[in-house]
């Protein structure tokens, strides 16, 4: 038993060092349990599941290698269409939407490539940024075609062409679906969905508070620039509001939804019971801002800067749960993703 375990063991480690795997996924974890005697499958039974992950994993990374290129000139090409349609003049709408629509789909195409695989998903920072932003632009080529949001144009296309290209320079980690939940693609996806819901609610949070900060202005020192222009034809303050509170609404939704997933099927969807780490608490504080915010509105009233403060804290603190403690674990400690 022991021969057979160390080679087990060893042959994971030398799948881990090249990449196919990762070292605290649970499937993995259990296979080598079971290997070594602890678990209730055969080392044989243990040994053939691992094949099959193995497999999967290996035929994803040659996948990969062969058209890693692809994806690259993929995401390159979006993020030149959303540079190209956040520098055109606002007079030109049909060019903008043309290709703010081509990059949106050369954008997805590239992703669901590079991050849905055989029995795997890729994930990150620089993937949830990037989904994040690819749901954003939709969110604003939709609202753009009912309301004038040219200032959220000027916002969300540059991140948008910047997030494009974070997957290509930060890959992540390839996670195996073998032996996970069926819940973890769907909380994935719900939880991507309140992210974008609730940054492109902070980018209609930004452009109301240069909304507001422009009405206090003199009209002596007002700006004349391109920028002070786009803010001048955007909806009326009230108008951006109603779309703010319906964007958070929607977004303490879906975050409410993600939360509950996350804390009730812990160990179904990541093989261990809920713990207050960084990303779980950021996660609820973020939580805990945006259901104050909505009280707030309900009972109390709350608009203006004292919403706008609420809304952005709450973004940043939801940002930082995911996105800057994989960035932490991924690009600082060199730590692959459970």
């Amino acid at each position: 038993m022991s021969g057979k375990s160390s080679a087990f063991a060893a042959a994971q480690d030398a799948a881990v060092k090249r990449g196919l795997i990762l070292p605290d996924a649970p499937l993995m974890q259990g296979l080598l349990a079971a290997a070594r005697g602890r678990g209730k499958q055969s080392p044989r039974a243990a040994g053939a599941k691992y094949a099959v992950a193995f497999r999967h994993a290996r035929r994803r990374q040659l996948h990969g290698v062969n058209s890693n290129a692809m994806y690259i000139y993929l995401f390159a090409l979006a993020a030149l269409c959303y540079a190209v349609s956040a520098c055109l003049p606002s007079e030109r709408r049909a060019a903008i939407a043309v290709g703010t629509l081509a990059g949106w789909l050369l954008h997805g195409g590239a992703l669901w490539n590079d991050v849905i695989g055989v029995d795997t998903l890729r994930l990150g920072f620089a993937v949830m940024l990037s989904c994040t932003l690819w749901i954003s632009v939709a969110a604003y080529w939709l609202e753009n075609r009912n309301f004038t949001l040219d200032g959220l144009r000027v916002l969300v296309l540059p991140c948008a062409a910047v997030a494009v290209m974070l997957p290509a320079v930060f890959p992540g980690s390839v996670v195996l679906l073998q032996g996970r939940s069926a819940l973890f693609p769907w909380h994935i996806a719900i939880a991507t969905l309140a992210y974008s819901t609730l940054t492109i609610a902070a980018f209609h949070a930004i452009l109301m508070a240069l909304q507001e900060s422009k009405l206090h202005m003199r009209s002596t020192t007002r700006k004349t620039g391109w920028f002070a222009l786009t803010i001048d034809r955007l909806p009326a303050l009230l108008t951006m509001e109603k779309l703010l509170f319906r964007l958070i609404g929607f977004g303490f939704v879906l975050l409410t939804l993600t939360v509950l997933s996350g804390v009730i099927f812990s160990e179904e969807l990541f093989g261990q019971a809920f713990k207050w780490d960084h990303k779980n608490t950021f996660t609820m504080l973020s939580w805990l801002l945006f259901g104050v915010l909505l009280a707030g509105r309900k009972w109390r009233g709350w608009r203006g800067r004292t919403a706008l403060s609420f809304a952005l804290t709450g973004f940043t603190t939801l940002l930082l749960a995911y996105v800057g403690s994989r960035f932490v674990f991924e690009v600082v400690l060199h730590r692959s993703l459970a």
